[in-house]
């Protein structure tokens, strides 16, 4: 029962988290803590910060990871499973359709109006991890620190991950 949780759950995001990793975490946030209640806002917080720090699609990683812990292998294997299959079903179709109709204005309208509803998805999600990571001074140093290397200096992410990292063992 559980690994059948587990996959509708990751189907779902899967489903509905058009625009990628990060738009798909308020939808996670949803499903994982509200829902279900597998995981605490700080658990999720944490997950999001591995997810990301290894290589793969954060929403991928997130899932395995989840996955795992609620139900060890085949969990992971579940939830896995759950969020790429609708991906791999829809990009497929798409893509077919994409090459043979692009040219239409309709085609070229629909993008035009899905790319800023994933640019909010996205600062939403970065506002809800803000307000549960931001709590004192030095982390929101590190964090504008981090955001200052990464738009002004074009640094590396993985560099600015490891300059966070050491500046947070630094810091404690």
């Amino acid at each position: 029962m559980i690994l059948a949780r587990l996959f509708l759950s990751f189907l779902k995001v899967g489903i509905f988290g058009f625009g990628g990793g990060y738009a798909m975490l308020p939808l996670m946030e949803e499903e994982l803590i509200t829902r279900a209640g597998w995981l605490t806002m700080g658990e999720f917080v944490d997950i999001i910060a591995v997810a990301e720090m290894t290589p793969g699609p954060v929403a991928i990683n997130a899932a395995t990871y989840v996955g795992y812990r609620v139900a060890g292998f085949w969990g992971a294997l579940t939830s896995t499973l759950g969020v790429i299959t609708p991906s791999l079903f829809i990009m497929g179709v798409l893509t077919l359709l994409y090459l043979r109709y692009r040219k239409m204005e309709g085609v070229r309208l629909f993008f035009g109006g899905v790319r800023p509803a994933v640019a909010a998805l996205v600062a939403f999600a970065a506002l809800r991890v803000g307000q549960t990571l931001l709590l004192d001074t030095p982390s929101i140093v590190i964090a504008v620190a981090c955001f200052a290397l990464v738009t002004t200096r074009r640094v590396h992410p993985t560099a600015v991950l490891l300059l966070a990292a050491v500046a947070g063992i630094l810091i404690s």
